[in-house]
């Protein structure tokens, strides 16, 4: 892709706010910080190297960014030690974090502008998710800060916003030029497929889609 430098930087930034977010949500485990430095490269390396370009093979290996983090996920919560864990997260970092969505979704108009994604994929076409975004900084204020917005509001925050994220991650999912592909195909997801980018579905996506399970069970 032949793509103005702005555009892998702002997504650079994007990702290193996730992890920057992410690792305070976990009292900035060491851990946590090698495990998620590890996954980042070796996905960064793997992109860079065109494995993700090919799209024909079966099982698709773009689930190869995602799959392990979701097993990981199942673990944390149907493991004693994994609910713990759980239980010791900052909140109001996961809350924060969310504001990630603004510039991803910047990324993905600019990518829809040079034929990298569809328009679907977008705030003018079917993704909303910029909204998440939008209100996180209010969510944190009031529900955090001021503490005058109820555990009942920042659980349908929650919920809600986390719709919206599935949402775009079916389309994105249906519009990439993969055998179960189901729109786009004039203009496929094929972002995705390279450096930078290759780290939304399997850094960014994954730490949104964590950040709002743990909110809503612990609102719970």
């Amino acid at each position: 892709m032949n793509l103005h430098l702005f555009i892998p930087i702002t997504f650079i930034i994007a990702t290193g706010l996730t992890f920057f977010f992410f690792h305070k949500a976990t009292a900035y485990s060491k851990a946590v910080l090698f495990l998620m430095l590890g996954w980042l490269i070796l996905h960064g390396i793997l992109a860079f190297v065109g494995f993700y370009e090919n799209v024909a093979v079966m099982p698709p290996r773009i689930l190869i960014t995602f799959a392990p983090v979701l097993f990981i996920i199942l673990a944390l919560f149907t493991t004693a030690k994994g609910r713990i864990w759980i239980s010791k997260l900052d909140l109001k970092a996961l809350t924060l974090l969310h504001v990630v969505r603004i510039p991803v979704e910047l990324v993905l108009y600019w990518l829809f502008l040079n034929k990298a994604v569809p328009e679907l994929m977008t705030f003018t076409g079917r993704n909303f998710d910029i909204l998440a975004g939008i209100t996180a900084p209010f969510v944190y204020y009031f529900g955090f800060v001021k503490k005058n917005m109820g555990s009942k509001v920042l659980l349908f925050w929650n919920i809600i916003c986390l719709a919206l994220l599935l949402n775009i991650v079916i389309s994105a999912l249906l519009s990439a030029p993969l055998p179960f592909q189901q729109y786009a195909f004039e203009q496929p997801n094929i972002a995705v497929l390279y450096f930078p980018f290759i780290w939304l579905p399997s850094f960014v996506v994954p730490i949104v889609l964590f950040s709002h399970i743990v909110a809503i069970k612990r609102l719970l």
